[in-house]
């Protein structure tokens, strides 16, 4: 009898996946398959041959992703706007989600750039760093810097900002920490974020988020929830310059009570809330308010350098 072909071992993949309850099972087996090779992706159409040891290689990846582990835990990588980000266990995975998130904090940077200034961005609870470095990347000029209370994180994020060639400035710091950034308090121009928001009740479904994405990066304290997402709007009120702007995640269930939360800083004003990629209620946007004697859109940010 013949060996299995790479599409009759990716069919047999896809159909186990499948009736493991992974949503993606023939993006998953196939992309198993691109790993076990060496390759960055795999088009079946120009396969190539299967090499020895290849079968028992893939089997076994094949039962950790039917088990549900993390494809990207098991890849190590995962791919956010333009970026291929390192992911790691005990790291939260970036998800395609916040893809818009960044987009607002992207179209910020690069509308002030235009302007010809040079904007200062914050990135709060940075995790694998995605946000940060999508305006770090995508805008160039911009000056961003990153920080999450996970030493894990920021570990992650300097290496990806390593790979990705990004002069990012991570540092450890926990958002309710109000000395964070004392030096760009009142000098920062987009503050992006997306926080841990899950109440405690409310256990997430997905194995790969429940069993694997780490619990600092997913519960966000208080009975709903919203405890760190609390912190985070007091932070872009002490750290955001009159008119700058706030771009923050959240659960689609938490949308009321997130401007709620914004409006009660005293501190912010025009508050929204923006879709996410499927249309749920899942992004809050605000901006800093304008003192009535300030005159200047835009004070000097001097040497504000994250």
């Amino acid at each position: 009898m013949s060996a299995p072909t790479l599409r009759a071992l990716v069919e047999g993949a896809t159909r186990v996946l499948d009736e493991a309850g992974v949503a993606s099972p023939r993006v998953d087996a196939t992309a198993l398959a691109a790993h076990a090779l060496g390759l960055d992706r795999l088009d079946l159409v120009l396969a190539p041959p299967v090499p020895e040891g290849f079968a028992a290689t893939y089997a076994d990846l094949v039962d950790r992703r039917r088990r549900r582990e993390p494809l990207q835990h098991i890849v190590g990588r995962t791919t956010f706007r333009w970026l291929t980000l390192h992911v790691e266990p005990g790291v939260f995975v970036p998800r395609p989600e916040t893809e818009v998130v960044a987009q607002v904090a992207v179209d910020e940077a690069a509308r002030l750039v235009a302007a010809g200034t040079s904007p200062v961005v914050v990135d709060l609870c940075c995790g694998a760093g995605g946000l940060g470095l999508a305006v770090a990347t995508e805008v160039p000029g911009s000056r961003v810097a990153a920080v999450d209370a996970s030493p894990a994180a920021v570990a992650l994020t300097r290496r990806n900002a390593a790979d990705a060639g990004a002069d990012v400035r991570v540092l450890p710091g926990d958002v309710r920490d109000t000395g964070l950034l004392a030096d760009l308090a009142g000098r920062v121009d987009v503050v992006v974020s997306n926080p841990p928001y899950i109440p405690p009740d409310a256990e997430p479904v997905d194995p790969e988020v429940r069993d694997h994405d780490p619990d600092l990066a997913l519960y966000g304290g208080g009975a709903d929830g919203l405890d760190v997402p609390r912190a985070v709007l007091a932070a872009a009120v002490r750290l955001l310059r009159p008119g700058g702007l706030l771009v923050m995640e959240h659960a689609e269930v938490q949308d009321g009570a997130a401007r709620d939360a914004a409006h009660a800083t005293g501190g912010l004003v025009d508050v929204e809330t923006r879709p996410d990629l499927t249309g749920r209620p899942r992004m809050l946007v605000a901006r800093r308010s304008v003192p009535e004697l300030v005159r200047s859109t835009r004070p000097d940010v001097g040497d504000s350098t994250p």
